[in-house]
């Protein structure tokens, strides 16, 4: 990855994929991501790391479960951030937005275990390079 700065906007601009991020930075053994977001994503966790959300615009809401299966959920507009604590259940959904995200590189999307189908507007990937 080129070291030069990445204006979020235009990167943004260059991509229409909803829930399939992009990398637009690395940080140590980090990925910076960022994506589109529309629609409900899938029931899905990461056993081994938290995921931290940054909504850059529009709505991110993120539905949690207990390990009793007790559902909560926060919901995120522009310029709120949130994580999700290792090991927890969740399911990301959006009205529209855009969203950064940190997590470890090599991280799916679609977690470490997921429930039911991914949906097709889901992409189940570790990112995509900013082109």
């Amino acid at each position: 990855m080129e070291a030069r700065p990445v204006n979020l906007t235009e990167a943004l601009a260059s991509f229409d994929d909803v829930y399939s991020p992009r990398i637009v930075a690395r940080m140590n053994d980090y990925d910076v991501r960022i994506a589109h977001t529309k629609g409900e994503h899938v029931w899905h966790v990461h056993e081994d790391t938290d995921e931290f959300f940054l909504v850059l615009d529009g709505r991110f809401d993120i539905a949690m479960r207990d390990a009793d299966g007790r559902e909560t959920s926060v919901t995120l507009t522009k310029g709120d951030t949130f994580v999700v604590p290792r090991g927890t259940e969740h399911k990301p959904s959006s009205p529209g937005g855009a969203i950064l995200m940190f997590e470890p590189s090599g991280t799916s999307t679609t977690g470490d275990r997921h429930e039911g189908d991914v949906p097709a507007h889901v992409d189940s990937t570790t990112g995509h390079a900013l082109t």
